[in-house]
């Protein structure tokens, strides 16, 4: 299993619309490093759901319940989707200043490559 970090707008989709849907698709990705990434996702693999914009923090865990398949929206065979499960809300939400402050996660591509 492997796990992932996914970035979301909450105004526009957020873990509380992944929450009411339980299973959901997982678009509208055209970052070509994000999608690299989401082609290596495979059932089973936990996703970290972070809130970017204002909140700026983690504030839930996701499975990813399907393999990645082209999106039909997109007709371009290199944007994929995949399908996520809600597994888990946070007790509290995990703030990037918190997860900056973790020397363990210095290397890590949320904090090495500005957005």
């Amino acid at each position: 299993m492997a796990y992932w970090l996914c970035k979301t707008e909450p105004e526009t989709y957020g873990y509380d619309d992944l929450e009411r849907a339980g299973t959901d698709v997982w678009d509208g990705v055209r970052n070509p490093t994000a999608l690299k990434h989401m082609r290596a996702m495979r059932p089973g693999d936990q996703v970290l759901i972070y809130h970017s914009g204002r909140s700026r923090a983690v504030v839930g865990v996701a499975e990813v319940v399907s393999p990645p398949r082209p999106d039909p929206a997109a007709g371009d065979d290199r944007i994929v989707v995949v399908d996520f499960r809600a597994l888990r809300r946070l007790p509290r939400p995990v703030t990037l200043d918190e997860i900056r402050a973790r020397p363990e996660f210095a290397g890590w591509e949320l904090l090495r490559i500005p957005r």
